[in-house]
């Protein structure tokens, strides 16, 4: 695995791992609120007026309160192993460091299956069976593509071309912007902030000399900028917005940088 890679892989073990402490904690919970629960006579109504009728309403409470608890716990872990199980399965990251190769061989697939779309369509066009057979389809398959769609089309419609088309154009323009994008770091002060491109990481990061103002905060937030405590910096995606988002922070700020 490349580094990329292998920071998402900690990323799940993370998720995963938090995934197991909250549905522990959540089984706990409920554990406990069902053996208070058992404490109370079956059918034992709250007795109104009695001397116990505050402490005993104190005490179902607390368990509705901790079987409430133990159910909110449950989704949270539910939550964190679907974020845990879609780890790496969003698309090829700009960050990783092998993104162009991945999306080239995305291209190169993609490229084949319109060619196998187009060379289908020709054969059904000749009534060839035996080339849409060599192309690897059964004849279930070649059956199914000769069936006419509600407008009397067969075969792989224009617009199925059309779309694998537009992904192959629209890849290809990923991958001329990634292969555009800067390969040594660069670093520059500005107001008192260290404005700081790293190429390595693909990061645009804004180091203050204190803790900003609210308002510098806000307006960080605004532009796309979060905290990341293990850089000691606001971060956000490097790329051409993120400078303008930089540019329009650092242009609000005082002369002073405060």
């Amino acid at each position: 695995m490349n580094s990329y890679e292998q920071k998402q892989e900690a990323r799940r073990e993370r998720l995963l791992a938090r995934a197991a402490k909250l549905r522990a904690a959540a089984q706990r919970l409920t554990q406990r609120a069902s053996q208070q629960a058992a404490m109370i006579p079956l059918g034992q109504p709250i007795l109104i007026g009695h001397h116990s009728e505050r402490r005993d309403r104190n005490f179902r409470n607390r368990i509705s309160r901790a079987f409430e608890k133990a159910v909110e716990l449950d989704n949270l872990a539910h939550a964190a192993a679907a974020r845990a199980d879609g780890v790496g399965r969003s698309g090829v990251s700009s960050d990783d460091p092998d993104a162009i190769a991945k999306l080239r061989e995305q291209v190169g697939k993609l490229e084949q299956m319109q060619e196998r779309m187009k060379a289908a369509n020709r054969a059904l066009q000749r009534g060839d069976d035996d080339a849409l057979r060599a192309q690897g389809l059964s004849d279930a398959q070649i059956t199914e593509l000769k069936k006419p769609d509600f407008c009397g089309r067969t075969g792989f419609p224009d617009y199925a071309l059309q779309n694998n088309n537009a992904n192959i154009r629209r890849i290809k323009q990923r991958i001329e912007d990634l292969s555009k994008r800067p390969t040594e770091d660069s670093e520059r002060q500005v107001k008192g902030v260290r404005v700081i491109e790293d190429a390595g990481e693909n990061r645009m990061c804004l180091v203050f000399p204190g803790k900003p103002e609210p308002d510098v905060r806000k307006n960080l937030r605004g532009h796309g900028f979060v905290w990341s405590p293990s850089r000691g910096a606001w971060v956000r995606k490097l790329n051409n917005g993120a400078r303008y988002a930089a540019q329009c922070v650092l242009d609000a700020l005082p002369a002073d940088g405060s």
